[in-house]
């Protein structure tokens, strides 16, 4: 098990791409990562962000996926997506928090052909979320589901990013502090409407180039989550 932690992600990514059946996730495997060695203004991103009913991907589903590339140190808006996922289910009481309702994912597009874009995006790139064990869980979850094998990541957590820099700041860490919205509030970054799950991802974004250049990363080996 410990040979098994101590391997990098990509060759991770190597192990799986030659376990998974053909199809979406094998082709998003089937593309090398980014090296730990890369520097940080080279390093391609994708800041991701999902919108579910609730935090149990065992039991709850997705309800919007949003992404945006950044590229070293510039974030590509060009690039940037929102995907609302139809379902015949009802999103119930979720939707006091995120605001997505019924209506609106009947407009959307099916699970599998949401994950398929998502793939395709996340090709060669690290993932960036905020606490991102929610992306990456509910993302293996929904491609074992549709697709029968499960995508792995390189991730950089701007979570684990912001207690790296409170720890630095701190005696100790309030409460809520780590939270996306509070940590941009420290670095005076703009206030954006939450729980869209586009903006969520290019608030993301944002606070990961003014964290990663408050704690003077250079590398992607610096940044990424373990």
């Amino acid at each position: 098990m410990m040979g098994w932690l101590r391997k990098t992600p990509d060759e991770v990514r190597a192990a799986s791409f030659r376990d998974a059946p053909a199809g979406p996730v094998s082709e998003y495997l089937g593309v090398p990562f980014p090296s730990l060695r890369s520097r940080l203004d080279e390093v391609p991103l994708l800041a991701l962000d999902l919108e579910t009913t609730g935090l149990d991907p065992s039991g709850d589903r997705i309800l919007s996926i949003g992404f945006v590339p950044v590229d070293g140190r510039e974030i590509r808006l060009g690039g940037a997506c929102h995907l609302l996922v139809r379902s015949e289910l009802e999103v119930g009481q979720s939707a006091t928090i995120h605001g997505i309702t019924d209506d609106a994912l009947s407009t959307g597009v099916p699970l599998r052909e949401a994950l398929v874009r998502t793939l395709e995006a996340l090709r060669g790139r690290a993932l960036l979320a905020h606490y991102a064990r929610v992306e990456t869980e509910f993302l293996a979850a929904a491609c074992r589901a549709e697709f029968g094998a499960e995508p792995v990541f390189t991730v950089v957590d701007t979570l684990w990013l912001g207690q790296e820099w409170l720890e630095h700041s701190l005696d100790a860490i309030p409460r809520g502090h780590l939270r996306l919205w509070s940590l941009r509030d420290r670095f005076r970054l703009p206030r954006y409407k939450a729980h869209n799950a586009l903006t969520d991802a290019l608030s993301c974004a944002e606070l990961y180039l003014a964290l990663t250049d408050e704690l003077g990363l250079g590398t992607l080996k610096q940044a990424y989550s373990r």
